[in-house]
């Protein structure tokens, strides 16, 4: 039967079930073991199938025991019994239960899914963990990815791996290879519409995800690094006035080192330039002030103060 269509299952199903009712009439009294038999005879294999599910179809599995046999006079000896209608137990509870031990290796492709999405799994086996990771690599993404996806601490991808690596390695088994697809081209409509997004508010890994690549691949895109020539909004880098900010917003306070666009290095003031410091610091002028001018610290304008 697996080889027909949903259609003709259908249709022979229909045409077993004229068949099935005088079956059933046949055993619960109506004729013999001679006409059961004349009627399986005149069936064919596809069609004998059919008649067992149609049978089963007709069947109630809540009634109970009892009831659906209760029409027996004889046993399966042939022997005369008296039919006992005291049997509670159902018809579904005569039937066995299915074997759910499942292999270890066994994956659930939704906790797999819900796992690539970033959705909280619960119970994630390393069999699905590993297929998992598999999965997102082959997408592009990096181990470090994964962590920001699952919003776990740094390295627990890595350090699950390695430790399926080296069970495989104990029991002999090869493992699977986390390979990164190679470096994709991208048509200019896909570079407007990953930079589009990226304004939008998607994430660099979602939009890894979405087309196939990596992190550090969508990042270039966004801020024009690669693609350069291709429309659409450009990421504006970083700037120093914003790594401010965050310092202020980190710490509480603001770096006076940054006065005035000085930049960290070996910044250093002349003998001349040390005596002019220490006179208008004396006559009262704002250390930021000096510092912005000489280019240095205000922690350089200090020392030299004192």
């Amino acid at each position: 039967m697996n080889r027909l269509s949903p259609e003709q299952r259908g249709d022979l199903a229909e045409r077993m079930l004229p068949e099935a009712a005088n079956l059933a009439v046949l055993v619960h009294g109506d004729g013999g073991p001679e006409d059961v038999a004349q009627v399986l005879s005149g069936l064919t294999g596809p069609e004998k199938d059919a008649l067992i599910v149609v049978l089963a179809g007709l069947v109630d599995p809540d009634q109970p025991v009892g009831k659906a046999l209760g029409w027996l006079d004889h046993d399966e000896h042939g022997s005369l019994t008296v039919p006992s209608w005291s049997e509670e137990r159902s018809v579904r509870d005569l039937a066995p239960e299915p074997d759910c031990d499942l292999d270890e290796d066994f994956v659930d492709q939704v906790a797999v899914a819900k796992f690539m999405k970033g959705f909280r799994v619960t119970d994630l086996t390393d069999a699905e963990f590993l297929t998992a990771v598999q999965q997102c690599v082959a997408n592009g993404m990096t181990l470090f990815d994964i962590d920001h996806l699952r919003r776990w601490p740094r390295k627990t991808t890595e350090n699950w791996v390695n430790r399926l690596r080296k069970q495989y390695q104990r029991s002999g088994r090869a493992f699977p290879a986390l390979k990164q697809p190679s470096l994709r081209t991208f048509t200019p409509e896909e570079v407007v519409a990953i930079r589009e997004k990226a304004l939008a508010g998607a994430t660099d890994v979602e939009l890894a995800m979405s087309y196939s690549s990596n992190r550090e691949t969508i990042r270039s895109i966004v801020t024009g690094k690669r693609y350069a020539s291709c429309g659409g909004p450009i990421r504006a880098a970083r700037s120093a006035k914003s790594l401010k900010a965050s310092r202020e917003h980190m710490c509480g306070h603001a770096d006076t080192s940054l006065a005035g666009g000085y930049q960290a290095g070996n910044a250093r003031l002349t003998p001349q330039e040390r005596s002019q410091v220490r006179e208008r610091t004396v006559a009262g002028e704002p250390v930021r002030q000096l510092a912005g001018e000489y280019g240095v610290s205000t922690k350089t304008i200090r020392r030299y103060a004192a």
